[in-house]
């Protein structure tokens, strides 16, 4: 087993060929650049030549810098029946101008048959003449062997000499493809030790995909059994079920094999750098990825709780701040005193010494829980419960008297139109106010900031981030109750509240006026009873 191993990186190549990702050019580079701070070896940009915007991506990024790491173009064998020196693929690779490139080639014979239209020994003479052209070019070349661990099954002479015909025309390195994703990892590890004649004393890499959950663990074996180069990417990203996630191949190597992958004081970039990612792919990021996600080291059960407060290792498999992560204590209807506890000294509330106090929050918590609450993922409403519990003293800083809200269609074609009445009770005063918005709840918000904002200046920067509605009880159709959850941001943090109710206008209420109190208290700002 190697003591270091490359990581090869194609988000910017093999992670777009995922079906809801698009990146932009400018995205492409702000992700090449946080790659390079991460400092994976390797940064496949993508196909010179296949579309415009990865021709313009090799142009820009020499004006980028990415060093240490070594940028890589992407591209395949000269066609069948061709010269090398007169393939299209092969000069746009060259004139990328990259230190590294990586071609592709078949060594299943289903997909040279049936596929390239050719014979096998073509093949062979399309992957050493393309390799050779490259590499004298003064290119680093590395080969992928497509599909290579199904074609070794069906061909493992054939297979075998697809790697040799690579080496011998002089690949710095040959990438051994389980391109369908079938594969276990018992199944790699006896493909391996059937070509370690011509493994031996050689670089080679593996390349996995994710179709049968293995990935990850496919990949490892091969390091175990000398692979020096691993390739992934990001969040896992790929066609159809994704390719081998760096987010878990990374750590793996580095905190469980003891593999130097990248240097160890840049592990703590691994979450900040797929949450940038997933935030330039315009998707939500996936909370249960192993390590980087949001629920990686995330604690509800009370019993969990307890004991992670006394010592992480007992729930925590590293510790968190290595990755970039953190431990989260949640609480819910599985809560114990020590979830409450921990989540309130998280909030910066001192809770420890009051007993009667702690039990009468857990009562409560789980109360309204069962009623559809969910204090999870509200950090503010659950801020809320706390103070109150503590102080039930606490100001009042306004006083809803009544509020309207009208949705207005008046042509089949026109847009809905939405209006939103307010009356509050502020510092003795009575506030009356009306507002438009996109939609009732924008509305709703509208008006009861236009209420509030002259008479608290802090609400000024308040701003509403997110809002999502989850039917509680779908069998009622319609008259479903309804939980709101709406975050909330003043451009120095964001919290969510949470609202419940059979009407969905309500439920809004109750979340964005939280949201609002939960500001005001924070600020210390003096409102009246």
């Amino acid at each position: 087993m190697k003591n270091r191993v490359d990581i090869y990186d194609t988000t910017l190549r093999d992670g777009t060929q995922s079906e809801d990702i698009s990146f932009s050019l400018e995205d492409k580079l702000k992700i090449a650049k946080k790659l390079a701070q991460l400092g994976v070896a390797y940064i496949e940009g993508g196909w010179p030549g296949a579309n415009p915007k990865d021709s313009e991506f090799f142009q820009r990024a020499k004006d980028h810098e990415i060093a240490p790491s070594v940028l890589a173009a992407f591209g395949s064998t000269r066609r069948p029946l061709t010269l090398a020196h007169q393939d299209s693929n092969l000069a746009a690779l060259i004139e990328a101008d990259t230190p590294a490139v990586t071609i592709v080639g078949k060594s299943w014979g289903l997909h040279i048959i049936e596929g390239l239209k050719t014979t096998l020994e073509e093949n062979l003479s399309m992957v050493a003449d393309s390799i050779a052209f490259l590499k004298s070019k003064e290119r680093r070349v590395f080969f992928d062997a497509e599909h290579f661990f199904d074609g070794f099954t069906h061909n493992p002479d054939y297979a075998r000499a697809v790697i040799r015909a690579a080496f011998k025309a002089g690949a710095d390195g040959v990438v051994l493809c389980d391109t369908n994703g079938g594969f276990l990892p018992f199944g790699v590890q006896e493909v391996l030790q059937g070509i370690q004649e011509e493994l031996k004393g050689r670089y080679f890499g593996i390349h996995t995909h994710n179709d049968s959950e293995s990935a990850v663990a496919n990949a490892l074996v091969a390091v175990r059994l000398g692979a020096s180069q691993v390739q992934g990417t990001i969040n896992g990203f790929g066609e159809r079920c994704g390719n081998a996630s760096l987010c878990s191949l990374i750590p793996n190597l580095t905190l469980k094999m003891g593999i130097a992958c990248i240097p160890k004081e840049n592990l703590v970039l691994l979450k900040e750098t797929s949450e940038l990612v997933y935030e330039l792919a315009n998707l939500s990021p996936n909370r249960h990825l192993p390590y980087v996600g949001e629920s990686a080291f995330t604690h509800k059960g009370g019993l969990h709780a307890s004991a992670v407060q006394k010592n992480a290792r007992t729930y925590e498999h590293v510790d968190p701040k290595l990755v970039g992560n953190v431990q989260r204590i949640l609480v819910s209807e599985l809560a114990g005193r020590s979830n409450v506890l921990a989540k309130a000294a998280q909030l910066g509330i001192a809770l420890e010494g009051n007993g009667h106090v702690l039990d009468h929050v857990l009562k409560h918590i789980k109360l309204l829980e069962h009623q559809g609450y969910s204090f999870e993922v509200a950090d503010g409403s659950l801020e809320l419960v706390l103070r109150r519990a503590l102080n039930p003293n606490l100001p009042v800083f306004f006083k809803l008297l009544a509020f309207r809200v009208l949705d207005d269609k008046r042509q089949e074609d026109n847009t809905p139109f939405s209006e939103a009445t307010v009356m509050l009770e502020v510092s003795g005063k009575t506030e009356h106010t009306a507002a438009i918005g996109n939609g009732p709840v924008n509305a709703l918000d509208n008006a009861l900031m236009k209420a509030l904002r002259k008479v608290y200046p802090v609400l000024e920067p308040v701003r509403l981030l997110d809002y999502k509605v989850r039917v509680l009880t779908p069998d009622k159709g319609t008259a479903a109750k309804v939980r709101v959850l709406i975050e909330v941001g003043d451009g120095e943090r964001s919290w969510t509240t949470v609202g419940v109710s059979e009407n969905v206008i309500e439920a809004s209420w109750q979340a964005l006026t939280e949201a609002i109190e939960l500001k005001l208290l924070r600020s210390n700002t003096q409102g009246s009873r």
